[in-house]
């Protein structure tokens, strides 16, 4: 538009001062865009898919968006700008001309430092002419998800104040490639030929194998509390990756998990090394806000199980809003608190009842929490 302007301004002076040389110019822009609109006529036919790899990674990781362009012509493209849309911010990949019917494949580092669910997209495609006078694109509202899940940090799971029982109760929930004995069942290829149990292969004539299990253990319940009130920004993100990193210690430990928000967010694991996923994915959208109930919503997460151990991840809420603790712990194998707060040598607030430490960032809870479980 503006060289459009430009070249009737330029034409108008000429023709009324008499200035050939400006009419000169008026004639060269215009020339320029009816060049760029031959140019222009010629837009590429291309298709494009994009994939996400991998579609979860921890903050900071590494992920890869990955552009297939297909020229569905059969002449050859230009030169082209792909636009990705991701959290607010644009990434840009340039895409190189294309021969009729070819495709490219191109890959760019998807932003990674922010937790997350990120929606990727739309992806827009840009094509201008040589002079960059024009420009056309086309939108491809396709979306893809990248999950960035909180930091994680190697921590002691949530104590139960018990010693695990490596010959206790049983039940077909338990992990299995443990000692204890609970059933016969038919041989998986797979399978350990020395838990072949012969007797019974002989009575059934098929092969009936011994199933071993993990003995049930105490279940680790870990709350995230998500009112807003006792955080700053950094210690809520310091919070979720807490609360994240015991969820993964349960699981990798073997033990069933129950992870909560007290926005009411749940994600379970019943089953040893079962659940990462789904845990992370919670902890990935948890999101603060000032109406949500706060640790006044754990009454209401107490289980008629009584081999539970509780661990509450939170910032520095109202002293009146702790004392829920001692009243739940009854309930509890055992009950943690985790406080995180933005002042130096804080300390951790009395509970009776309750094991208590505080921390001001995500490296100083992980380092004060497995020096104290290892005590």
């Amino acid at each position: 538009m503006a060289t459009a302007v430009a070249a009737v301004v330029l034409l108008a002076l000429g023709w009324l001062g008499d200035y050939p040389e400006l009419i000169a110019l008026g004639f060269a822009a215009l020339a320029a865009l009816a060049s760029a609109g031959a140019w222009m006529a010629l837009r590429p036919d291309l298709s494009a898919v994009r994939e996400v790899r991998p579609q979860r990674v921890s903050e900071g990781e590494k992920a890869m968006g990955v552009i297939t362009l297909t020229n569905e012509s059969q002449r050859r493209s230009p030169p082209i700008l792909a636009t990705e849309q991701m959290a607010n911010r644009e990434v840009q990949v340039p895409i190189p001309s294309l021969a009729g019917g070819s495709e490219h494949t191109t890959t760019y580092y998807l932003p990674t430092n922010r937790r997350g669910i990120h929606q990727i997209g739309p992806m827009s495609i840009g094509h201008t002419d040589p002079l960059r006078l024009m420009r056309v694109g086309t939108v491809f509202s396709a979306f893809s998800t990248l999950y960035v899940h909180p930091r994680m940090l190697a921590v002691e799971p949530v104590p139960t104040g018990q010693t695990r029982d490596m010959d206790g109760p049983t039940s077909s929930y338990a992990p299995q490639g443990g000692v204890a004995f609970h059933s016969l069942r038919e041989y998986v290829p797979g399978d350990d030929w020395r838990l072949i149990h012969w007797k019974s292969t002989a009575r059934t004539g098929k092969l009936m194998v011994r199933h071993n299990v993990v003995p049930n253990q105490p279940r680790l319940m870990v709350v995230l509390d998500t009112n807003s009130l006792g955080y700053s920004a950094e210690t809520f993100e310091s919070a979720v990756s807490a609360a994240a990193s015991l969820a993964i210690a349960a699981i990798r430990g073997g033990f069933p998990l129950e992870l909560r928000t007290t926005s009411g967010g749940a994600a379970a694991s019943d089953r040893a090394y079962d659940g990462a996923v789904p845990a992370l994915d919670l902890l990935a959208a948890a999101k603060a806000t000032r109406d949500d109930p706060g640790l006044t919503a754990l009454p209401g997460m107490i289980s008629t199980d009584d081999t539970v151990a509780l661990g509450v991840v939170t910032g520095t809420p109202d002293p009146r809003v702790l004392s829920v603790l001692p009243t739940v712990r009854r309930h509890f194998l055992m009950v943690s608190l985790v406080q995180f707060t933005t002042r130096r040598n804080a300390v951790p607030t009395p509970l009776n009842g309750v094991v208590s430490l505080t921390a001001r960032t995500a490296d100083e809870f992980a380092d004060a929490w497995n020096k104290l479980m290892r005590k």
